[in-house]
């Protein structure tokens, strides 16, 4: 499928911004390594969701939906060794917590996903995991894999440049090891806002960890304890909605987005304030008014590396010169997103560089052409975003795949006055 993109001079009116994928998944699996039932109101209903709600049923959660909420039997930790194969789509939040969870099964547990998926590294993951007494297999340190536990327990190491998502993982497993797991981060870590929304949800659902700056997790045994959950907008996709009123003469209001909200992606409100957009928090709610021209910036996107897609964009269309630094690690999601952007927004016209950790952008004029979505959704939304501003139609292949974590993302720009067929 294709998105046809065509050129607007303005946005204006609301939208409520689709509930966090990284909160829904999370919780979903908290959900089904805890004691009693759990409440899950408004998850995000996507295909990397599905992914989270499948495996939750693979491994012996009762999952039941009713309307807008979600019922999950949980296990209390005696999560049970699926019959089949894992598949975990192209969510790669699922795959490493799910890893992690299969680790407390005592029989071989055996875990794929996606192409994409496919090209992801797990090896870190599952060296920590050896550390505490679990075997597992996999292909060139990516999935597909497999894993037999139990979890020992103990001491293991991580390093912290690669995905936070290890560490997520064997703090969420490691509550359910026969002793208490300390985890020790090797490297700086990276997208740390990550860690504490872990952190946020396992306090949630009753669960202590000890955080010693970031370097050292001690994980004592202890059962999680069923929770009732609502789950609150999502920056990450909010972003893009963000980001195209900014560049273009616009009024518009995103609902569901929390002020106090620990998401990583709340940075997109920083970056485009800094840019020259005008942005107002609410309690729950993001208002941005802008007249569209915009000035470039030094972003340092360590924390939020799901953010290089649309900033490259706002770059490009913006004056003077953006650089984008410390995101080395946006290389290692869906596809190669640093690579990807230089590539796309190149065939538009956009004078980008691509540095190992980075872009480097002089702003101008883009012009419409016909680019590749690289089969990832954040890739095909920023498209999109620089098609509004882009002299001429923009033709995105691959335009299915935002429904990976935006399914409405159409609709709701055209609904602002997009022009998206």
């Amino acid at each position: 499928m294709e998105f046809t993109v065509s050129p607007i001079d303005s946005l204006s009116g609301g939208v409520v911004a689709p509930a966090s994928k990284s909160y829904t998944i999370r919780a979903v699996l908290s959900g089904l390594l805890a004691e009693g039932t759990s409440t899950i109101r408004s998850p995000l209903v996507s295909r990397d969701t599905e992914a989270a709600f499948n495996a939750c049923s693979a491994f012996g959660g009762g999952l039941r939906r009713e309307g807008d909420v979600m019922l999950i039997e949980g296990t209390g930790g005696d999560v049970k060794a699926p019959g089949g194969v894992v598949d975990t789509l192209n969510s790669g939040t699922t795959i490493r917590i799910s890893t992690a969870i299969a680790s407390l099964c005592d029989t071989e547990v055996k875990l794929t996903g996606d192409e994409s998926i496919q090209r992801r590294p797990i090896k870190p993951l599952l060296d920590a995991l050896s550390q505490l007494g679990v075997k597992s297999t996999s292909k060139n340190g990516c999935p597909p894999l497999s894993v037999r536990g139990p979890i020992e327990g103990g001491a293991c190491s991580i390093p912290g440049n690669v995905s936070s998502q290890f560490i997520t993982a064997v703090i969420m497993a490691a509550p359910y090891a026969r002793e208490e797991v300390v985890v020790n981060v090797t490297t700086p870590l990276k997208s740390r806002p990550y860690v504490d929304l872990t952190l946020n949800m396992l306090g949630l659902f009753g669960v202590d960890v000890m955080n010693d700056d970031y370097r050292t997790f001690n994980v004592p045994l202890q059962a999680y304890k069923g929770a009732d959950y609502t789950v609150e907008g999502d920056y990450s996709s909010a972003a893009f909605i963000l980001a195209a009123a900014a560049l273009t003469k616009s009024d518009v209001m995103v609902s569901n987005l929390f002020r106090d909200s620990l998401q990583a992606d709340k940075r997109v409100l920083e970056i485009i304030s800094q840019m020259g957009a005008k942005v107002t928090s609410a309690a729950d709610s993001v208002r941005v008014t802008s007249d569209g021209r915009l000035s470039g910036v030094k972003v340092d996107l360590s924390d939020s590396p799901d953010l290089v897609p649309i900033v490259s964009v706002l770059g490009a269309l913006a004056s003077g010169r953006t650089e984008i630094v410390n995101a080395a690690h946006a290389r290692l999601k869906e596809c190669d997103r640093i690579k990807a952007m230089a590539t796309e927004l190149a065939k538009m016209g956009a004078k980008i560089q691509e540095r190992e950790d980075g872009l480097l952008i002089e702003g101008g004029a883009l012009h419409g052409a016909n680019v590749e979505g690289w089969l990832d959704h954040r890739i095909i939304m920023s498209l999109a975003v620089a098609g509004f501003r882009a002299q001429g139609k923009t033709v995105i292949s691959g335009s299915e795949h935002v429904d990976v974590t935006f399914p409405n993302f159409k609709q709701s720009m055209n609904g602002l006055g997009a022009r998206i067929a």
